[in-house]
């Protein structure tokens, strides 16, 4: 298989267009993340105080990642959030890792709800997973994000919340419209945010 990246964002400025950098832009994996953790958190713990666990999650998963894109970009490191050049896209998961390795070690020290811990560690499995693969292949990591926080939610709260997997599919969508990514890579995306849920529901 190829190396080179093939995909990039598409020029069409119409309106379906516009709808889908409205799409990515909303359910980027800095914000699905901060929801998401906060939801896992909350349901670990069975208190208001799991929120805060969620938060420290949500800070080391998506915000801070989030951050190093935006202090690189003003470095002029990379264009935008999307870093289209999957060989530059290394040291922001090297970054993941080391964020999330952290604040699993905080909420180890910490005595956090084995829930919120478990989450995780999923997430930070997926992102080896994610790593890897993107030294061959440009798998779309919103598509994981978004697929693995639907997972998690429905395995810690409510299988009801698989239905939103609708806007797991408005996600891959809108990298695909946007010219960021093919169908194939949204999919394999999607598929490994559901088997990090897997991962999750064993420990």
């Amino acid at each position: 298989m190829s190396t080179t990246d093939t995909t990039g964002p598409s020029a069409d400025a119409g309106p379906d267009n516009a709808a889908a950098r409205r799409v990515t832009d909303v359910f980027q994996p800095r914000n699905l993340l901060l929801a998401g953790m906060l939801g896992i958190g909350l349901a670990a713990s069975g208190h208001w105080t799991g929120l805060l666990w969620g938060l420290l999650g949500a800070l080391c998963a998506g915000i801070v990642p989030a951050g190093y894109i935006e202090w690189e970009r003003g470095r002029g490191t990379w264009g935008d959030r999307h870093v289209v050049d999957r060989t530059k896209r290394a040291p922001i998961f090297f970054v993941i890792l080391g964020s999330i390795g952290t604040g699993s070690a905080v909420m180890v020290l910490g005595g956090a709800p084995t829930g919120i811990l478990a989450a995780m560690l999923a997430l930070w499995a997926m992102t080896v997973v994610l790593l890897a693969v993107n030294t061959f292949w440009k798998i779309s990591v919103d598509a994981s994000v978004a697929s693995a926080v639907v997972a998690l939610l429905a395995s810690v709260h409510s299988p009801w919340w698989l239905l939103a997997y609708a806007m797991t599919a408005a996600v891959c969508w809108s990298r695909v419209a946007l010219g960021y990514h093919t169908v194939g890579q949204v999919t394999a995306g999607t598929a490994l945010g559901a088997a990090t849920a897997g991962a999750f529901l064993f420990v």
